[in-house]
């Protein structure tokens, strides 16, 4: 016996539930029911839209779902035979319910019945589902792109502390859905003490944030309001120090290099006074300060010297033998804030008077030392080594201890924080990443009961291009950090936000723990299948749209929306916008016929000068040397 379909007075009426799979329902469509608009109360709706949103009243409840599917492929059954039932079929992801006129909450709590009226979500609806239960928890980013007077909003509690993750393909808008979500995170006005860190890899958001932030620079534009970053080696563990300062070191020289730090950190003084713990709660990962310029000098000498003992004395009485003859005694000893080298006598074994012997560590290796020396005389790596007022003396003193760090870092006098990182040695930047990434990490963690402490104040962590240091191979010090604020950092205050433009190149164990996901158009097969299968809704063909998204526009799935939202992001106004868009070839014209700027292809070349080019270049700095002006330049 065919089933037939009786009319339904409603005008937002499409159609009656005929298979229920789960949170997956197939909906027929009724032969009344318009292919094109649909009017309710005077407002057109578009009919069997993937990504519209459908409502079944189910006794006192309205469950609300999301179209996945449209057509034959949609009837239920297998494909094969799904032609023979027609192509007026839905296929509804169930996300939600609520009462009328109620808020409205993720999860169902029943499920529809066969026959079940299906109707299409009008504005009103709408403005149930996307109303925020608590105002002050709730941003607003944007607009819901089906019914634009209705705002986007993300529930800041879960976008912190749940993860996320913001995908889009180069151009589609990303940096500025970044820099728009970071904007209204970090609103002072509501939000007086948010933290936000951001990792910006090329220094794109330097002026994004205008006095919200507080941009860190090797290099730093002191006049542009930018801060040095200095990152004192000190903090950082035993493990991360030896790596980026020496490369590997096994046996005897670790021994020595670890009875060294161990002893310089026990005699430390950090911001100039005794650190107050006893000897044996000092390790060689305690954050104390020592001196990396008098360790090198003294294992150096540990591993060169010789010792000398008259015919009358034994090896074991012996005496370091330093160089005195045609040389200062200061220079004999060498120097060890000049990096100057100690200097030893040869060994000689002549017979009679004094002999002079090898150390007992001269046979070991101390290539590590070289490149130790190598790092400290390089200009680049001073931010590490010689960090301003947490530079060490060589008796273990410090102007300033870490608390002054974290303040500089993390502190209420601006809410974002932009370590804009472009100035660090390539070699180097997934080490420094993950090192910042520990340190703001432990520092929260330990201190996670205190005023400061993660708990009290969350901390969010915002990791611009993502996929350079996260990917499933790495196993650099950035993707151990990230992969265990990821699965822990809940817990504890600390929240992560991936940036990518290749999401499939990122590690899935950390992009699955993100609860909320916020996709711009993505063009690549394996980047929708990563954002889709570490989605949390079942919507795989909702995903389905990604390709054909606008620019601004995102698919905003997860534990932060009420439902998900297919929304049109706002652009942050003119002067605050990340550095990230297109270079214009031809350059437009305005009213009055003119080019509105100069550049591009489409003007001879005034003047023509590389000099500042070159200049900007050897200092690592694109302001230096002045900046050419472009006004109204297209976005």
């Amino acid at each position: 016996m065919t089933y037939k379909q009786m009319p339904n007075p409603d005008p937002s009426w499409l159609g009656s539930v005929e298979d229920v799979n789960g949170a997956s329902v197939s909906v027929k469509l009724s032969e009344s029911a318009p292919g094109g608009l649909l009017f309710v109360n005077g407002e057109a709706y578009r009919v069997g839209q993937v990504g519209g949103f459908v409502r079944i009243p189910s006794g006192y409840v309205d469950l609300y779902g999301v179209i996945s599917q449209v057509g034959a492929g949609a009837a239920p059954g297998p494909a094969e035979i799904a032609p023979q039932f027609g192509n007026r079929w839905l296929r509804v992801e169930l996300v939600g319910q609520g009462r009328r006129g109620t808020r409205f909450e993720r999860g169902i709590a029943q499920y529809p019945s066969i026959g079940d009226s299906v109707h299409v979500v009008t504005e009103s609806d709408l403005k149930t589902v996307y109303a925020p239960g608590d105002e002050d928890g709730y941003v607003a980013v944007g607009r819901v792109a089906s019914a634009e007077s209705i705002p986007a909003y993300l529930d800041l509690n879960r976008l912190t502390s749940r993860h996320s993750a913001v995908v889009g393909s180069t151009g589609s808008g990303k940096s500025n859905a970044v820099a728009n979500i970071l904007g209204a995170v970090s609103n002072t006005d509501r939000f007086k003490s948010s933290r936000v860190v951001l990792f910006d890899l090329h220094g794109e958001y330097a002026k994004a944030f205008g006095n919200q932030a507080r941009v860190f620079r090797v290099g730093a534009n002191v006049d542009a309001g930018e801060k040095e970053l200095h990152v004192p080696f000190w903090a950082l563990t035993a493990e991360e120090f030896i790596s980026i300062s020496m490369g590997s070191i096994t046996g005897t020289p670790m021994a020595l290099l670890q009875e060294k730090l161990l002893s310089a950190k026990r005699t430390s003084k950090p911001g100039g006074t005794t650190h107050g713990m006893s000897d044996l709660a000092v390790t060689v990962d305690t954050p104390l300060p020592f001196s990396v310029y008098q360790l090198w000098h003294d294992l150096y000498s540990l591993h060169c010297a010789t010792h000398t003992a008259s015919s009358n004395q034994n090896q074991t009485e012996a005496t370091r033998a330093y160089v005195e003859e045609g040389t200062p005694p200061t220079q004999a000893i060498g120097d060890a804030d000049q990096l100057v080298r100690p200097r030893f006598l040869p060994v000689s074994n002549e017979a009679g008077g004094t002999k002079i012997y090898k150390g007992l560590y001269s046979e070991q290796s101390r290539a590590h030392l070289d490149v130790l020396e190598g790092r400290l005389r390089d200009p680049r790596m001073q931010f590490l080594f010689n960090p301003g007022e947490w530079a060490v003396a060589k008796d273990g003193t410090t102007v300033s201890d870490l608390d002054a760090l974290l303040s500089s870092w993390i502190g209420a006098e601006s809410p974002i924080s932009v370590f804009d990182l472009s100035g660090i040695p390539t070699t180097i930047v997934d080490d420094m990443v993950g090192a910042i990434l520990r340190i703001l990490y432990d520092a929260v963690f330990w201190g996670r009961m205190k005023q400061e402490g993660g708990r009290e104040r969350p901390l969010l962590l915002v990791l611009e291009e993502a996929h350079v240091y996260l990917s499933a191979q790495s196993k650099s010090r950035a993707a151990t950090a990230a992969r265990r604020i990821a699965k822990e950092g809940r817990k504890y205050g600390v929240g992560l936000m991936l940036v990518s433009q290749r999401p499939s190149e990122v590690d899935s164990t950390i992009l699955s723990q993100c609860g909320t996901i916020v996709a711009l158009r993505l063009t690549n097969d394996s980047d929708r299948n990563q954002v889709t299968s570490c989605a949390s809704d079942n919507l795989k063909g909702l995903f389905s749209m990604l390709p054909v998204l606008r620019t601004g526009e995102a698919l905003i799935v997860g534990e932060a929306v009420n439902m998900p939202i297919r929304a049109i992001i706002d652009r942050p106004p003119e002067g605050r916008r990340p550095d990230s868009d297109d270079p214009v070839v031809v350059v437009p014209k305005g009213s009055d016929g003119k080019r509105l700027r100069s550049g591009g292809w489409t003007e001879p070349v005034l003047n023509e000068d590389y000099g500042p080019l070159v200049e900007a270049w050897r200092r690592q700095d694109p302001t230096a040397g002045g900046t050419t002006p472009a006004t109204n330049q297209p976005a």
